[in-house]
């Protein structure tokens, strides 16, 4: 075995908003990655538009930057729990993290979460404090709730032992202590110093781990690994070997490697190297590949099971297939079997309707996720409202996921607030004041509590608190209650809707839908002010005896529709509804459209009710 000393690799891993994108770009830009007169875009490693746009990294991504002759690969590792299995797949690549916390808000759910992968995997951690320059950053404290946070997830002596920078990502400047330098020197030193070089044996069998699958229209097929062992030459032939332990052989046909934030084609690699291999036809992840002569396999990737899950299926409303170029069952099959290649989180099954898959994932933004991206490329289908998944117990007893909640919320709503989860059958484990008239408030709640629960959250507390969450585990079921309060206003006539009709509405109902709009028949409009739903035509007409009725109809003062975004309509969604996605609308609509035939269920279901009682 031999060091790298040429070598680091890294990842850096925080919670969301802490900086963790901008520091990255500090820090390839002080590197001198980029020429002098090259334009660069803020938030460079944010790459895709849902991550731009939502101020989140969800993919894992690559870059590379060279300091004082030595490379240091770099990853960027999503902050959100929902994308465990891309923080997963990193940890494998990298022998040490540097660990981003805010100097105000110190260490945070999803540090949690990210943190115990790398404890886990015995990485050496970096403790990063950012923006000490904020008026409310407490350093000193936040240091204190850091080492906490390590005893509690039980690091190792050395681990606890962490070096500690402070940093301000906006100015591009660290030091060892709250005394900024100038530069990143301090933070380019400490991870040569601390951050432990590849312990290599060059002259093994080849043996590398595919973390990442990614397409390119003139190379095809790419993966993107590290080598543990032996070197990877261009144009040799190397074996791909799977968990079965199934052996191919192909042709290398390119190699890269990384600097800044691109691929560099090379001619080989060794032990200890981050690459981007193409040459091969089928290759999933966690697959290795290795010596063709010696085809042995490393340890494959460990995921979390999925805990939620949602049907995708082909959209059947009145209006289905009018705007989306990708809509019938066989395209969005192969969608999302395309998906599972590279989303290892992800699970995908068929149901007894041939124009219907259940689709599973870590949490519902996960599932929004890969539901906007294929709403954006041209998708049109209809899914139904997230459900957790159950599991049997040792005992035969039914259990269901859990998540510790962290929530901050102002004095004035905490009362609400905590009425609210007690409906959903949360049990709160801890509470402490702020000091600046904020409570802290610790959960231990049902999935199946959380689900829809966000944006009555952010009504209540007038769009102030502040909410995230974490898988904890499975525990017994929690019991039945309540997920949603008020019902939905149903249309029960198609055409257009009219400004005389959503007027007459507006006392009773929040609407999503102004005039003009055109609808169907089971088309869900509004949101009711009572539990059940409200049954109302929205394409009324008011009776006009002149022009200057119709007139004065149309200059009415409405009040202004509920715009909802893709997440807010998955999370209103009832059991008995359905959400219709295309490129250019959002839809929620009744699975079943018309009036008397839901009215015929629901008796159906009320006599059954009867009978068994």
């Amino acid at each position: 075995m031999i060091e790298r000393t040429d070598l680091r690799n890294i990842a850096i891993i925080a919670h969301v908003d802490h900086g963790k994108t901008t520091l990255v770009d500090g820090l390839l830009r002080q590197a001198r990655t980029f020429r002098d007169n090259q334009h660069v875009a803020e938030r460079v490693m944010d790459s895709n538009d849902l991550e731009r746009e939502r101020g989140i990294t969800i993919f894992a991504k690559n870059a590379a930057f060279v300091y004082k002759g030595v490379k240091v690969n770099i990853v960027d590792t999503p902050g959100h729990a929902d994308f465990g299995g891309e923080v997963e797949r990193v940890m494998n690549l990298v022998d040490g993290v540097l660990l981003l916390v805010d100097a105000a808000e110190g260490p945070m759910p999803q540090t949690r979460f990210v943190l115990r992968k790398a404890l886990e995997m015995k990485h050496k951690v970096i403790v990063v404090i950012n923006k000490v320059d904020r008026k409310d950053a407490i350093p000193e404290d936040t240091l204190n709730k850091t080492f906490d946070l390590f005893i509690e997830l039980g690091a190792s002596d050395d681990q606890a032992d962490f070096p500690i920078i402070y940093c301000n990502a906006l100015t591009q400047q660290a030091g060892p202590t709250v005394e900024l330098s100038p530069s990143y020197e301090p933070l380019f030193e400490a991870i040569l110093a601390h951050i432990p070089s590849p312990k290599v044996d060059p002259d093994a069998p080849t043996q590398m781990l595919v973390t990442t699958l990614t397409y390119d229209d003139y190379k095809g097929q790419m993966v993107v690994g590290r080598i543990f062992n032996g070197k990877i030459r261009k144009g040799q032939q190397i074996a791909r070997v799977d968990e079965h332990g199934q052996v191919e052989t192909f042709k290398l046909t390119y190699l890269f490697g990384f600097l800044g934030l691109g691929k560099v084609e090379i001619d080989t690699a060794s032990a200890g190297d981050i690459v981007a291999v193409a040459g091969m036809d089928e290759i999933h992840i966690g697959d290795t590949l290795a010596d063709p002569q010696d085809p042995h396999a490393l340890p494959g990737i460990r995921v979390e099971p999925p805990t939620v899950r949602m049907t995708f299926g082909v959209n059947t409303s009145p209006f289905g297939g009018r705007e989306g170029r990708f809509v019938t069952s066989r395209q969005i099959r192969e969608r999302l079997n395309q998906e599972l290649l590279h989303n290892v989180s992800l699970r995908v099954e068929d149901t007894d309707q041939a124009d219907r898959f259940l689709v599973s994932g870590r949490g519902e933004l996960h599932l929004a996720v890969l539901i906007e991206t294929m709403r954006r490329e041209g998708y049109e289908l209809e899914v139904s409202r997230p459900e957790v998944i159950m599991i049997k117990g040792p005992a035969g007893d039914t259990l269901e996921p859990f998540e510790e909640c962290h929530i901050e919320v102002a004095e004035a709503h905490m009362g609400t607030v905590i009425e609210m989860l007690g409906r959903r059958r949360a049990q709160m484990t801890n509470m402490h004041q702020g000091g600046d008239g904020s409570v802290y408030l610790t959960y231990l709640a049902p999935t199946r509590g959380l689900l829809g629960f966000r944006y009555q959250f952010l009504t209540a507390t007038q769009g102030t608190g502040q909410m995230h969450s974490l898988f904890h585990g499975y525990q017994p079921y929690a019991g039945t209650f309540e997920q949603r309060e008020l019902g939905s206003v149903v249309n029960i006539e198609s055409g257009s809707a009219t400004a005389y009709a959503i007027r007459n509405a507006e006392d009773r109902a929040s609407l999503f839908i102004e005039p003009g709009t055109e609808v169907y028949e089971g088309m869900v409009v509004g949101q009711h002010v009572r539990p059940e739903d409200l049954i109302y035509n929205i394409t009324r007409k008011k009776q006009l005896t002149n022009v200057r009725a119709a007139r004065a109809e149309v200059l009415e003062a409405l009040t202004p529709p509920r715009r909802m975004s893709l997440d807010e309509c998955i999370e209103y969604l009832g059991d008995d509804e359905l959400l219709e996605v295309t490129p250019e609308s959002l839809r929620i609509r009744k699975r079943v459209l018309k009036a008397e035939d839901r009215a015929k269920i629901q008796k159906r279901a009320e006599k059954e009710l009867e009978n068994q009682s």
